[in-house]
Parts: structure tokens; C-alpha cells; sequence
């Protein structure tokens, strides 16, 4: 027999029309219950059963909606109830004070139905996804403990773990996982050749690179949809939202390797390209403006291979580049934001990248969707 389990969702805003109004569109999918004010909205949340997503209007009648908000991160909600905030149009800073204070995301009012239902669900589908990955990690740290000593083995499992996360929020990003490790590989054995190079660039560690690339962006999963998802340039305060991803990638990987009470070869590279892999090289890249030598080979090669499949990727706001309009730009790129000899090595081998491309084709526009 099916179990027709309702997520709860509470709402909480001090205008009638508008707990009625979303009470209307979400009561025939979810568990919802109402509150008129910040401390109605306290005592609601501590009941079973536990909300696992609260709605936040932006007007109370008896306290801010950040307050009210802190109120419920303080005394509530564990990390990882979300909450999305009603934020007046043209209200910037209480917009920028909501993101950075960690809400999961903002709606603006006059909000429209379509839009509430999809943040609903999306911030309830990464609740669920976040969840699995909890129980995922708990498992393998049993495998770990009790099992699993073979090294292969594990670099193989948190890989898949790490990357069937990243695709749960974007459908797109398998083929981009596939086309950046095989580029990172190719261009590790054509620099093996290059004497600055070829002390790490073994066979070993060239498996590792192929290994570890996948975790270049595992960050992007702290980041919210809306900064993420946004069609259009950026604000100043989103990219700064969005350059964290570089941080939370770093501490993902060392989080594993407090677990496991060490490192080893992989990890050191997952880590490293995590977090290194938007520097550049003449310093101007985030997060610590790393320059030249500085920078992790790993990140170095994996930023060749992240701006190219970028560049012929077609997005919202433009259509792909050609490959040689792609390769043209890396190359003027040269000495500035790559490093000369990784970008030396994607001219040498400029077909091998073409072909990569062609075996795992990104998809068509608005086909992800």
C-alpha cells in the first residue's frame, strides 16, 4: 500500500490575504499550517510534526521579518529546514541582509502562483536530496571503518556520491563532468612532457586528476538557485554568494579527510582543484588571488578545461561558442588568466578537446529544463 506522505510547510505573515491566498495554492500538495506573527510562528514551529519548510512573509505585525527569522534559526530550525523569505520589490537591502543571513531563498513581492510553487518544491526537492546525502555519508563512513581499505574503491565511491548530488540540481552537469575529467587527463599527459611538469604529472597521478576532477564544483550545492539558476549577469553581492562555492567545495573534501583521519593523492587534488580552480595566473581570481606557480597544477589544468567547456555551452543569456572561437579566446588568455604551458598544451592537442566535446555533446538549449 502507498503512503501518501505530505511535506509540512508553515507560513508564517501578518497579512490575512496573503496566508490565505498561499494557504490556496499550497494545501492541496503539502501539510500547511498558519501564523499571523513572529511569535505565533515560534511556538507553531516547535511542534510536531516539525515544519520542513517555512515560508516567511514580509510583514509582521509584531516584529521584522529578520528577526523573526533569527528568532526561528536560533530556538527552531535545524540546518537544513529552509526558509524562503517574501521580500518587497525594490527592497535591495533587505534582500541582500536575507541571503547573507542564510536564507535558502527570496520570492519578491507581489509574488505570482507559479513562482511560489516552483521555489516550494525545488527548496523541498534539495531538503530531500540533502537528506540522502546525510545518510549516503553515514554509510560510507561505516564502509570506511569496517570495510572498505581498498584506496581505488574509495576514491571511486565518493566521486559517485559527490557527483549524483551535483546532478540532482542540475540535469545538465553529467555531460560537463564527463568532458572536464576528460579534458584535465588529456592535457596532464601531453604536459608529463613539459620538465616543470613532469615529476607529478606520473601515471598515478594523472589517474587521480581524472579521478578527482569531477569535484571541481561540488560547492555550487551550498549556493542558492536563485544565484545559481539567475539568467543574467550578476549583482555584486550574488557573485560574492557565488565565489563561496570555491570555500564550501574546499571544506566538502576536508570534511572527508577528517573522517577518514588522513589524505592521500585524490583528495589532495579534489580539494585543491575545489577551491583553486577560479584563480588565475597573474593573480586577479578568487578565493586568495593566488598567482603563477602558486596555484595548484591541478586547479591550473582545471581551469583551462572549465572556461572551454564553458565557452561551448550554450547558456540563458548566450548562445555556444565554436570551438575555435573557444580555443582562440583561452589563448588570449595566455599568460593572464591561464597559465602559458597548460594553455601551450590545449593548442598542441586542440583536436583531442573537439573531439571530447563531440562525445559527450552538452545538451540543447532549454532541453534541461
Amino acid at each position: 500500500m502507498e503512503m501518501n506522505f505530505k511535506a509540512s510547510i508553515l507560513i508564517v505573515d501578518g497579512v490575512s490575504d496573503n496566508l490565505v491566498l498561499m494557504e490556496e495554492l499550497l494545501q492541496e500538495r503539502y501539510h500547511v499550517r498558519l501564523a499571523r506573527s513572529g511569535e505565533d510562528g515560534l511556538r507553531i514551529a516547535q511542534q510536531a510534526p516539525r515544519p520542513d519548510l517555512i515560508v516567511l512573509g514580509g510583514a509582521l505585525a509584531d516584529a521584522d521579518s529578520m528577526r523573526v527569522f533569527q528568532g526561528l534559526k536560533c530556538q527552531v530550525l535545524s540546518a537544513e529546514t529552509p526558509v524562503i523569505m517574501l521580500v518587497p520589490e525594490g527592497d535591495a537591502q533587505l534582500e541582500e541582509r536575507a541571503w547573507r543571513d542564510g536564507v535558502a531563498d527570496v520570492v519578491q513581492l507581489p509574488f505570482t502562483a507559479g513562482a511560489l510553487l516552483a521555489r516550494v518544491a525545488t527548496q523541498l526537492r534539495l531538503r530531500a536530496a540533502g537528506a540522502m546525502l546525510r545518510d549516503q555519508h553515514r554509510h560510507f563512513e561505516h564502509l570506511v571503518s569496517e570495510r572498505v581499505r581498498d584506496a581505488g574503491l574509495m576514491q571511486d565511491a565518493t566521486v559517485l556520491a559527490m557527483a549524483v548530488l551535483a546532478e540532482s540540481r542540475d540535469p545538465g552537469v553529467g555531460q560537463h563532468l564527463l568532458r572536464t575529467q576528460h579534458y584535465v587527463m588529456a592535457l596532464a599527459c601531453e604536459l608529463r612532457f613539459v620538465s616543470a611538469c613532469t615529476a607529478e604529472l606520473t601515471n598515478e597521478n594523472i589517474t587521480l586528476l581524472h579521478k578527482a576532477a569531477p569535484l571541481h564544483d561540488i560547492g555550487k550545492v551550498g549556493v542558492p538557485d536563485a544565484v545559481l539558476f539567475k539568467p543574467g549577469k550578476l549583482s555584486d553581492s550574488e557573485f560574492e554568494l557565488m565565489k563561496l562555492h570555491t570555500v564550501y567545495g574546499r571544506d566538502a573534501i576536508a570534511g572527508v579527510e577528517r573522517t577518514l583521519g588522513g589524505s592521500n593523492g585524490f583528495l589532495r587534488y579534489a580539494r585543491e582543484i575545489a577551491y583553486s580552480h577560479q584563480e588565475k595566473w597573474d593573480g586577479s581570481g578568487y578565493p586568495e588571488g593566488l598567482a603563477g606557480d602558486a596555484i595548484p597544477l591541478s586547479a591550473r589544468l582545471m581551469a583551462v578545461a572549465d572556461v572551454y567547456d564553458a565557452l561551448i555551452t550554450a547558456r540563458a543569456y548566450r548562445p555556444a561558442f565554436t570551438h575555435e572561437t573557444a580555443v582562440e579566446l583561452i589563448r588570449q588568455g595566455r599568460g593572464e588568466h591561464f597559465d602559458p604551458d597548460v594553455v601551450d598544451a590545449m593548442l598542441a592537442i586542440e583536436e583531442r578537446f573537439k573531439a571530447i566535446a563531440a562525445e559527450f555533446p552538452p545538451p540543447e538549449p532549454g532541453s534541461e529544463l
